[in-house]
């Protein structure tokens, strides 16, 4: 489902104050076909996407926002649309291009809604991980992350719906973590979109958390200073959150 809601939502960019700074996913490639995004700052009336809605291109900055799992709101458009995908194929989301952040990690988490998403809350969901990237190379201080990676590759992700992933209705979270301003505001950046999976297999898709909740406060990995005299050497990251689902 092709829509110019996705150029809107450019214009959207372009005008919205402190854009330049941040922004969020715009629009999901799932099996050749392009889904909308919801379009921030522009009335909700209106606007169906399968995405959940968000109102605003600045990150969550604490581990107790109770926004922290689809982003502010994370209510449904109306129509709610879910998108029909197959286990084993790949999803990418469109983030804003080019996006302003390369130090930070990307990761990817999945939530069997069991049931109608659209009915479901967020916050509620057990929430497993299928994708993640974080130092890359080099060093903490100086190295090339996968926020880095998504920016060479056009503002992009692409990750694999997990093949043993049992059919039903989930919801996709996309989350960037944007660790460059120091230990004093970490930057998240969640999207949720809803998916219906076919051609699942039998799997127990696990290790599960809930957000708010699924990090802490303190995790070093979050509260990191990238720019302290330690870091520059560091040529290790520990990825916030469980390990993926394998």
């Amino acid at each position: 489902m092709k829509s110019n809601m996705f150029f809107k939502s450019l214009l959207a960019l372009a005008a919205a104050t402190g854009a330049a700074a941040h922004g969020g996913v715009l629009s999901y490639n799932l099996g050749g076909t392009t889904y909308n995004g919801f379009v921030p700052y522009n009335t909700p009336t209106g606007q169906s996407s399968i995405q959940r809605q968000w109102a605003t291109y600045n990150p969550i900055t604490t581990t107790t926002d109770p926004d922290l799992a689809c982003n502010n709101p994370g209510t449904t458009t109306d129509p709610q649309l879910s998108a029909t995908v197959t286990a084993g194929s790949s999803v990418t989301a469109f983030w804003n291009n080019p996006w302003p952040h390369t130090i930070g990690p990307v990761m990817v988490y999945m939530a069997n809604c069991n049931g109608d998403c659209s009915s479901a809350t967020p916050s509620s969901l057990q929430w497993f991980k299928i994708d993640e990237a974080g130092l890359l190379s080099g060093t903490v201080g100086n190295g090339y992350w996968g926020m880095g990676k998504l920016v060479a590759d056009n503002s992009s992700w692409t990750s694999t719906i997990p093949a043993a992933l049992p059919s039903g209705n989930y919801m996709i979270r996309h989350e960037l973590l944007a660790i460059h301003s120091g230990a004093d505001q970490p930057q998240f950046y969640p999207e949720c979109a809803q998916l219906t999976v076919t051609g699942g297999g039998s799997g127990t898709p696990g290790p599960t958390v809930v957000f708010p909740g699924g990090y802490s406060a303190t995790d070093p990995s979050i509260i990191i200073d990238v720019y302290g005299n330690n870091e520059q050497n560091v040529t290790t990251y520990t990825i916030p959150g469980p390990a993926v689902w394998s």
